[in-house]
């Protein structure tokens, strides 16, 4: 039986990347994507990806980046899929190697019980280039993982994850139900349901499907 469900933010519960939709405003949307995608598809370290991202998005206001944050599109079946674990006694929790402005905000609109991500460092009401948080390395989702199952005495095979890109791996070694949600091919080798629609409900189905 799964108590607890973790799932990746961006380009999972919602659709795109929050670091890309700010780029988008400096008008380096398409360099800061190519970064993004190395770094999900396992080619680029994820620290260094991030640190060279958010260090090019410096100067960018504060407001302009809450206010992004505040109105990004969410996944088709998100709200749905999420009400349903909860619905079966599921802790239900969102690690993003993305922002806390993001995911905080998300956290009761669609409903899970908590956020782990990181936190985009401003003075003066614009981003000064920095970083820091929770989810900041390749293993940082995987120790996480471990941490809050220690807590909250949840087994490896009561565990289900949900990702898309290659820092949600170190997570997927520490869970018996490992979800990839178009996902990449580094993560699709080490998952055990792969989701290749843009609809988080067929989670559901594949659950029934497994009997789980």
């Amino acid at each position: 039986m799964l108590k607890l469900a973790v799932f990746d933010f961006d380009s999972t519960l919602m659709d795109g990347e929050t670091i890309d939709f700010f780029a988008d405003e400096l008008g380096i949307g398409e360099e800061v994507s190519l970064i993004t995608e190395e770094a999900m598809s396992g080619r680029l370290d994820f620290f260094e990806s991030l640190v060279r991202r958010v260090g090019l998005l410096k100067g960018l206001d504060i407001s302009v980046v809450e206010k992004i944050s505040h109105n990004l599109p969410y996944m088709n079946g998100a709200v749905e899929l999420i009400a349903e674990l909860k619905k079966r006694g599921m802790t239900v929790v969102c690690f993003s190697g993305g922002f806390r402005t993001a995911t905080s905000y998300a956290k009761d609109i669609l409903g899970y019980d908590a956020d782990f991500s990181n936190v985009l460092h401003h003075k003066d009401g614009k981003l000064t280039g920095l970083v820091g948080g929770d989810m900041m390395f390749n293993f940082s989702k995987g120790d996480m993982l471990v941490r809050l199952q220690d807590i909250l005495g949840v087994k490896t095979e009561e565990t289900l994850v949900c990702g898309d890109g290659a820092n949600d791996l170190s997570m997927f070694a520490h869970a018996g139900t490992r979800v990839s949600f178009c996902g990449r091919e580094i993560l699709e080798k080490e998952a055990n349901i792969i989701i290749k629609e843009k609809d988080l409900t067929k989670i559901l189905e594949k659950l029934t499907d497994r009997n789980i």
